[in-house]
């Protein structure tokens, strides 16, 4: 908005020729740097300027976190506090989105498109564990439905709005970033891969918010890779030197991108231990909607192993639980456990760990899988 405004208008019109160094400035709008920029700082100012107001109001209404029955001790002393917080971020994205962004980008629009809907998923979970209060919220089939609808919808505006080049990047493999790759795999078959990308972004996110500032953080620096990643790749300059997909419609989403770090790093103010608020569903399947989402158009979908490492573990702690105790139940008659109790921050807190250094601990493993994320990139 500030971008039509401020250079197309004004800049284009009075200051081209302008000896005004007011006028001059504002050239700087042109720049995706600058608005990326300032997209992370609006973002985390409109979080940390209406975080206390939006706390106050989920109190007053009531809206406090309900605990599963097995969890530790010290999580049950966590019932109550006000969750949905979710909605702190996305508004915030949104706000410093459209402000900073141009919005003639379909690109844009998808990931905002995507992010409203994994949020809604996650505010209608939210809002039965609430009302109904039932902890389990939404069922498994209900979540996966509309994660699934979500993911044929982004599909289906690839496919007839975006001319969008049905292939995947693999990271290592210098021949398949360029375009007469080997790596295109069909419309339909694509159609999976977007449905196992965006649910297992959203889901593997979801599965890690379950400790004071843990899916925050780690958010923050996986969006912080993802933003460098996908100015690389909408910058030809970059992306032909890196040898990487050029994807020149996804510029607008290092804005998107800037803005999801700020609205993240401003909720860890209220969201660390211990947490005065929870972002809850609204905000976790929000959050990996958007990483998956962004990995699709900016085609580094087999990357978000390396930029949200801490996801993948997680996710696949619980699956390896899950499959090990019916595979053990169905052999041996009785089922057994690979971890104490999954996802993987609940085994350790159960091995005794503090909340604090497990929350520490995480996050120093998720900076090594950015910066080995950041890493592949020259390694072709």
């Amino acid at each position: 908005m500030l971008y039509y405004f401020l250079y197309q208008l004004i800049f284009k019109q009075y200051g081209a020729a302008s000896e005004s160094i007011f006028y001059k400035g504002l050239n700087v709008f042109q720049y995706i740097t600058f608005r990326t920029t300032w997209a992370t700082i609006t973002a985390l100012i409109i979080t940390l300027l209406f975080g206390g107001k939006i706390i106050k109001k989920l109190q007053e209404l009531n809206i406090g976190q309900e605990i599963r029955e097995e969890l530790s001790e010290e999580h049950q002393a966590k019932k109550g506090t006000p969750t949905m917080g979710g909605v702190l971020i996305l508004g915030s994205v949104f706000i410093s989105t459209l402000l900073w962004a141009r919005l003639d980008s379909l690109y844009l629009w998808l990931a905002l498109i995507a992010t409203t809907a994994f949020g809604l998923i996650g505010f209608l979970d939210d809002y039965i564990k609430i009302v109904k209060k039932r902890s389990l919220g939404l069922t498994e089939r209900q979540k996966l439905f509309g994660q699934l609808i979500t993911a044929i919808v982004v599909w289906g505006a690839l496919w007839y709005i975006a001319n969008y080049p049905w292939n995947v990047s693999v990271p290592f493999f210098k021949a398949t970033a360029l375009p007469d790759g080997v790596t295109y795999i069909g419309s339909i078959l694509y159609l999976f891969f977007i449905i196992f990308v965006l649910l297992g972004a959203s889901n593997a996110v979801n599965l890690t918010d379950g400790m004071d500032g843990l899916a925050a953080s780690v958010t923050f620096i996986a969006m912080s890779a993802l933003t460098a990643l996908t100015y690389v790749a909408s910058d030809r300059r970059w992306a032909d030197y890196l040898d990487i997909t050029h994807k020149p419609e996804a510029a607008e989403l290092t804005v998107f991108c800037g803005a999801m770090v700020g609205a993240s790093l401003g909720f860890m103010w209220y969201n660390a231990p211990p947490a005065e608020v929870f972002m809850g569903d609204v905000g976790s399947l929000a959050i990996g909607g958007a990483l998956g989402t962004v990995a699709i158009l900016t085609k580094q979908e087999f990357l978000l192993v390396f930029i949200g490492g801490v996801f993948i573990i997680e996710a696949a702690s619980v699956l390896l639980q899950i499959g090990y105790f019916k595979f053990t139940k169905r052999t041996q008659g009785k089922g057994k456990r690979i971890f104490l109790q999954a996802p993987l921050h609940h085994h350790f807190q159960l091995a005794g760990w503090k909340e604090p250094k497990i929350v520490f601990r995480f996050v120093i493993v998720a900076i090594l899988f950015a910066l080995m994320s950041l890493s592949t990139l020259k390694l072709r």
